[in-house]
């Protein structure tokens, strides 16, 4: 019973932070595959990795110094953080690689690494949470619920999400310079703020205080990456904005369509009219593809033709010129 309910506990609530992330990508959703794919890279292969890696550090360190202590400063401030943050990273480069068309924004850059994450978090915290419970029974199972889902719970999305702005920003600019300069910066800065948390944990030097501290500093970290979420999605709204009038001039979409694209929850009610009416599929899929217009206009513009953007960019006005009739506004 009590490893089931450390299965639960360590799971259910990353997916439902998973489902957040997967929300506030307003206007241009991921594929969902895609989303599962790098959930079960940081759920199988960067948990998995990171735990043999960390206890080979650890191992090797009271090795040469006998201190366990020292060995778990180590596995804590050095080892963590370089092993997970780039096991975790290798998830949204495989994106960035492989599917690089589905790739088109900072957002999207922290939703893939955000998704990664939490998928390393469900086992990690499964563990824990085991542990909590092995230690000091359900007292010590429910200790652990609290720290690692309430108190901590947005941690690894928070690291790993420079990793994603980084390869967004590489994405996204044509100089050499910055397409090897931002992704090694963002998946430094991720090994930096992971580091910088498990030293704070790991080296309680102000007693208690280091706790409020360590508390206040993660959660300035996450409410940091919630504006820069909010920034970006403000972005991705200015992209339609400006980027779909073409359409509007093109008779392609009308002017009411234009409107609906433009807002989130403009978009939320079409789509429910569209449930209801029975066009919901035709709804859904016609404003996923003016967000995805948008997004190959920008790229057009930033980057130039990059994969024959010119020629996706008639593919989807043709598209979206056959949906119109059925789309609701």
């Amino acid at each position: 019973m009590a490893f089931l309910a450390s299965l639960f506990f360590g799971f259910v609530p990353m997916f439902f932070f998973a489902y957040i992330l997967y929300w506030l990508d307003r206007y241009e959703k991921e594929p969902i595959p895609l989303l599962i794919g790098v959930f079960l890279w940081g759920m199988v292969v960067a948990a998995g990795g990171a735990y043999v890696l960390n206890t080979l550090f650890g191992v090797t360190v009271f090795s040469l110094t006998g201190s366990e202590a020292a060995s778990d400063i180590a596995t804590g401030s050095i080892s963590a953080p370089f092993v997970e943050e780039s096991l975790k990273g290798m998830a949204v480069l495989l994106v960035f690689w492989i599917f690089h068309r589905e790739f088109d924004s900072v957002l999207d850059g922290i939703v893939y690494a955000g998704i990664a994450a939490l998928g390393f978090a469900a086992t990690e915290n499964s563990i824990y949470i085991w542990r909590g419970y092995t230690a000091d029974g359900w007292n010590g199972l429910f200790q652990l619920v609290f720290i690692r889902v309430i108190l901590v719970g947005w941690q690894h999305p928070f690291y790993t999400a420079f990793t994603g702005i980084g390869l967004a920003l590489a994405r996204m600019n044509r100089s050499w310079l910055v397409k090897f300069v931002a992704p090694v910066a963002g998946l430094s800065l991720a090994m930096f703020a992971h580091s910088v948390h498990n030293t704070l944990a790991g080296i309680p030097f102000l007693g208690d205080l280091t706790c409020l501290i360590g508390s206040f500093l993660d959660w300035s970290g996450v409410f940091f990456m919630f504006l820069i979420i909010m920034w970006a999605t403000w972005m991705e709204q200015r992209n339609i904005i400006t980027h779909l009038r073409q359409e509007v001039q093109m008779g392609i979409i009308s002017k009411a369509q234009y409107r609906t694209a433009c807002s989130a929850w403009s978009q939320i009610f079409a789509r429910l009219t569209g449930l209801f009416s029975g066009q919901f599929l035709a709804t859904n899929r016609f404003y996923q593809v003016c967000g995805e217009l948008a997004h190959k206009k920008q790229q057009l513009l930033k980057v130039g033709e990059e994969g024959g953007n010119s020629a996706i960019v008639q593919r989807y006005q043709a598209e979206l010129a056959r949906l119109a009739t059925f789309a609701q506004s």
